[in-house]
């Protein structure tokens, strides 16, 4: 009986473990191409499926990758993640590209993906990389053309392009939904606005330089009055 009860609880660690390990739900048939029509779709993994029958290959087929994202902006980077709305073919196949322009000194600033690791392929350029551990153990290089750096699943990370013309990069995801939190933003971005002060000690920062951060990451009018209602803790 002893052996019995050991043999089971072997085979419930075994299945708590493999449910514990899977993120995005094994599918169900060959594929599931997405589809927005409620009257002929079928309802599997958050996506309508087209009738498997009237799929072709321009539903597995994306060909406007070659195209440079626009980076005039403040980080001087364009992040193009493809999703099942753009390439409905991925839809559960548990994977994603995304591609990743950076003009000269252009960052990719510390973020995290919390459902997906990720390879990050330089294709043009020259990038230093690294992410943190859980013991703030810094893992960084610098990237050439034809290099590859592997990101684990919810490691703070960046990127920033440290040549002298433009770069181009593609990351690879284990998850066609990888999630993306931006460190800065999910700390001085929030709406409503985290109070400053608990900030300000965290950060070794002055509370008024709290509050001129927040100012400029929230952007509408409506949450720079929250970050004046939260100037008392």
């Amino acid at each position: 009986m002893k052996s019995v009860h050991f043999l089971l609880a072997c085979v419930l660690l075994a299945l708590a473990s493999s449910l514990a390990s899977a993120y995005d739900p094994n599918p169900l048939q060959d594929f599931c191409v997405a589809i927005n029509n409620t009257e002929t779709g079928i309802f599997v993994n958050g996506k309508l499926c087209k009738d498997p029958t009237l799929a072709t290959v321009d539903d597995f087929t994306y060909r406007r990758f070659n195209i440079p994202g626009d980076t005039n902006n403040q980080l001087g980077r364009n992040a193009t993640r493809l999703s099942v709305d753009t390439f409905p073919g991925v839809n559960t196949l548990g994977i994603i590209l995304a591609r990743i322009d950076y003009e000269p000194g252009g960052v990719n600033p510390p973020h995290f993906h919390p459902r997906a690791s990720e390879i990050l392929h330089v294709q043009d350029g020259t990038l230093y990389v690294g992410f943190a551990d859980s013991n703030y153990t810094l893992f960084s290089t610098i990237l050439y053309p034809g290099d590859l750096f592997a990101i684990p699943l919810g490691m703070v990370h960046f990127q920033v392009n440290i040549g002298k013309t433009d770069a181009v990069a593609f990351a690879s995801f284990g998850s066609q939904d990888p999630g993306l939190v931006n460190v800065a933003n999910a700390v001085f971005g929030t709406n409503p606005p985290i109070k400053p002060e608990p900030l300000a000690r965290a950060f070794m920062l002055d509370v008024n330089v709290v509050k001129d951060l927040q100012e400029k990451f929230l952007s509408s009018d409506l949450a720079k009055k929250h970050v004046a209602a939260c100037s008392t803790y």
